[in-house]
């Protein structure tokens, strides 16, 4: 299917590695032109590299980068003196950390929210007129399966994500986007095979002191797909709701879990 968005311009953030470069390896394969932004500068160069050598990347598309933290007013100004104008924009940030709420502080929380609501918003205003005004434009927000399943451990993701989904439900509405062909929706991944997911059961071998392969096995038989899900689906995923045949679709959390979560809606 010719998704009909080669030569657009893609924001894709957290994209060295992950999910995020999951969707950067599925845009640029459609041909849609696309600046990385990750804080770490090795591991986005070498993601760079890896999509420029893709033998599935349209020769004239462009892979371009930023190294900063998006999560920053800085870093973003740093996205913007790069490029102004984007087509797409795929909103993503390291989650916060797991653990037990009573021993997040302030801090914590303000850190989570500013990473994982504030962050994506700000990237909403700066963009979504500019979008609307030429008639095209996709965000997806990368949040997570957490939304609509909480998990104890996630408290701060939990919040932050869930205020970000709320926020989303009201502006991907507003006539004055969706009418112009502008869509905003969020993409929840599951267990996904990524050093997030490692991260995550780590900290729930640590709660409970079984060993983290143990732990990793038992939340693999809990998915019915008997598996994690990999980063290039996870992509494939985001670039059909990127696409001009999801131009119907917006306001909406799509689950990519491998059928893990129970719920009928």
């Amino acid at each position: 299917m010719d998704l009909g968005i080669a030569g657009k311009w893609a924001l894709v953030c957290g994209a060295s590695k992950g999910l995020g470069f999951g969707c950067a390896q599925a845009l640029v394969r459609e041909g849609v032109h696309v600046i990385l932004v990750a804080r770490g500068a090795e591991a986005l160069e070498a993601a760079v590299t890896t999509l420029l050598a893709d033998p599935a990347r349209p020769a004239d598309t462009a892979v371009q980068h930023v190294a900063a933290d998006i999560t920053t007013e800085e870093g973003r100004a740093a996205v913007f003196a790069k490029r102004t104008e984007f087509d797409i924009v795929v909103t993503n940030a390291g989650g916060p950390p797991p653990g037990d709420f009573r021993d997040w502080d302030r801090e914590a929380w303000i850190k989570a929210v500013d990473g994982n609501m504030l962050t994506p918003i700000a990237l909403i205003k700066a963009t979504v007129d500019g979008m609307a005004a030429r008639g095209f434009g996709r965000i997806i927000n990368i949040t997570s399966s957490a939304v609509k399943a909480p998990i104890d451990i996630l408290g701060l993701s939990n919040g932050a994500r869930s205020g970000l989904t709320g926020f989303v439900a009201g502006v991907a509405r507003t006539s004055k986007l969706a009418s112009a062909n502008v869509t905003i929706n969020n993409l929840l991944p599951g267990a996904f095979d990524t050093d997030r997911l490692k991260g995550t059961m780590a900290g729930a071998a640590k709660k409970t002191g079984k060993p983290i392969e143990e732990i990793m096995d038992a939340r693999r038989k809990t998915i019915p797909a008997q598996r994690f899900g990999t980063p290039e689906e996870f992509g494939a995923a985001c670039a059909f709701l990127c696409s001009m045949h999801a131009g119907y679709i917006t306001g909406q959390n799509v689950l990519t879990d491998g059928g893990a979560y129970p719920g009928t809606y």
